[in-house]
C-alpha cells in the first residue's frame, strides 16, 4: 500500500477464474434483485391505487366543523378543522438546559470535527481476463452531525475519531390546543417554521460543563463552540446549536375522537390523517395528498426499475467476464448484455406494473403493457439493424 500524507493507494489483482466465481455469485444476487423488484413494482401499483381511492373517498365525505366547540354528533366522522394553535407547555432539552417558549418543537444540532474517509477506484482489465484495481483512500477533517466510525477506515491508524459525547435531538411539546380540540405533538410532526435560537455566553458555560467540563467554550454565530481554537479546530471539538419551530396556525383532517383526532379508516381499509401548517381548505389538503401519492408512486417505480436493471446486469455479467480473455471482445459483449438487460427491464418492468393495474384497473393495465412491448420491440429492432449494418461497413 502506497502512502503520501493522508492519501493511501492500494492495488489489488483478481484472476480471471476469481472473476468468474464472483460472476456466478452475482447471478444468485441478481435473481434475488429481479424477484424483489418485480414484487416491489406490483405492490407499488396496488398501494398507489388504494391510496388514490381512499383520498378520493375522503375528499367526497369530509365535513368542516366549528373549531370553537366539540359536537358529539361528529364522533368517528371524517372532519376538517383549521385555526390558531396554542402549544401546551414549553419544549425543552433537559440535558443541556435549553428551552423555547411558545414553540412547538426544539431541535438540537450537534456537530463534531472528525476524520472523514473518501475512496475512488480505477480498474483495468488485463489480457487473459484478470483485473487490476487501484483504490485511493483520502482522509480529511470536517464537521459532521453524524458520528463517523474510524475503526472501519481502511487506514484507521492516525485517523481516530472519539465518540460523540452527545448527539442531535428533537424535543416536541406533548400536545396543543386547536380551538376546543387538541392535537398531540406526534400528530403535528415536523410542522412549523424553524428559526435559529441565538445562544448566550451563559448557555455556552452551562452546556460545556454538562458535555465537556475540561474544555473551553465560546459563542460563535449564535451557537456553542467547545474547543480551544475556533479558527483551527481539533478532532473532537463540538458545535452545538438550536432551532425552534413555531406553528401559529394549523389545519387537520381526520376522524373526530372526543376532543381529539385519530386516523379515519376508509371503505378499502386505508387510513387518513392529514395536517398542514396554516389555514388550508380540505379540498387543498386532499389535492396536496394526491400529489404526494403521485410523487411516491414514481419514486418507487424508478427504484424498482433501477433494481431490476441491476439484477439483470448481474445475471448477464458472466458473459462479459468470459469475453474478457480478450479485453476488447469483453467490452463488445458487455455492450450487448447491457442492451439485453435494458430490454428485459423495459419489458418485465412494464409487465409488473401492468399486472398491478390489471388487478385494479384492467384498461389502464393493457395500455401500460402495450407501451412497454412497443418500447422493447423498437429497441430490439434498432439493435438488429445496427448488427446487420456493422458487417457491411466492415466489408466496404
Amino acid at each position: 500500500m502506497a502512502q503520501a500524507n493522508n492519501t493511501f493507494r492500494e492495488t489489488t489483482r483478481t484472476s480471471w477464474f476469481g472473476r468468474l466465481k464472483e460472476a456466478l455469485t452475482g447471478i444468485l444476487v441478481g435473481l434475488v434483485l429481479v424477484a424483489a423488484s418485480l414484487v416491489l413494482l406490483f405492490w407499488n401499483e396496488g398501494r398507489a391505487i388504494k391510496t388514490y381511492r381512499a383520498l378520493t373517498e375522503g375528499a367526497g365525505s369530509i365535513i368542516a366543523i366549528d373549531v370553537a366547540r366539540v359536537d358529539p354528533a361528529n364522533e368517528g366522522r371524517l372532519v376538517h378543522i383549521a385555526g390558531a394553535f396554542a402549544p401546551k407547555g414549553t419544549p425543552a432539552d433537559a440535558d443541556l438546559g435549553v428551552s423555547a417558549e411558545g414553540a412547538v418543537r426544539l431541535i438540537r444540532k450537534v456537530e463534531m470535527y472528525q476524520w472523514q474517509e473518501t475512496s475512488r477506484s480505477e480498474t483495468k482489465t488485463k489480457l487473459g481476463g484478470g483485473e487490476e484495481t487501484v483504490t485511493t483512500y483520502e482522509y480529511s477533517k470536517d464537521w459532521s452531525s453524524e458520528p463517523v466510525d474510524s475503526s472501519k477506515f481502511k487506514v484507521p491508524d492516525g485517523h481516530g475519531n472519539p465518540a460523540m459525547p452527545i448527539k442531535s435531538g428533537d424535543f416536541p411539546v406533548a400536545s396543543g390546543d386547536l380551538g376546543a380540540f387538541s392535537l398531540t405533538g406526534e400528530q403535528i410532526g415536523g410542522l412549523g417554521e424553524r428559526k435559529a435560537i441565538a445562544l448566550a455566553e451563559a448557555d455556552a458555560a452551562r452546556i460545556k460543563d454538562r458535555v465537556a467540563p475540561t474544555r473551553s467554550a465560546r459563542i460563535d454565530q449564535g451557537r456553542v463552540f467547545i474547543g480551544y481554537n475556533l479558527d483551527q479546530p481539533w478532532i473532537g471539538d463540538l458545535r452545538i446549536s438550536y432551532d425552534a419551530a413555531h406553528l401559529p396556525q394549523v389545519s387537520a383532517a381526520g376522524a373526530q375522537k372526543g376532543n381529539g383526532f385519530t386516523d379515519y379508516v376508509t371503505s378499502n381499509g386505508q387510513t387518513i390523517f392529514l395536517t398542514q401548517a396554516g389555514i388550508v381548505s380540505a379540498a387543498q389538503m386532499f389535492a396536496d395528498a394526491q400529489t404526494g401519492n403521485t410523487i411516491v408512486t414514481w419514486v418507487l417505480r424508478a427504484a424498482g426499475l433501477v433494481l431490476l436493471l441491476i439484477g439483470f446486469s448481474l445475471i448477464l455479467r458472466i458473459f462479459g467476464v468470459a469475453g474478457d480473455v480478450i479485453p476488447v471482445f469483453g467490452d463488445v459483449v458487455r455492450f450487448g448484455t447491457g442492451l439485453i438487460a435494458f430490454l428485459l427491464t423495459a419489458l418485465l418492468g412494464s409487465l409488473a406494473i401492468a399486472l398491478g393495474w390489471f388487478y385494479y384497473r384492467p384498461l389502464w393495465g393493457l395500455a401500460i403493457l402495450a407501451t412497454g412491448v412497443l418500447i422493447a420491440g423498437f429497441l430490439w429492432y434498432r439493435g438488429k439493424a445496427r448488427a446487420k449494418s456493422a458487417p457491411a461497413l466492415a466489408a466496404s
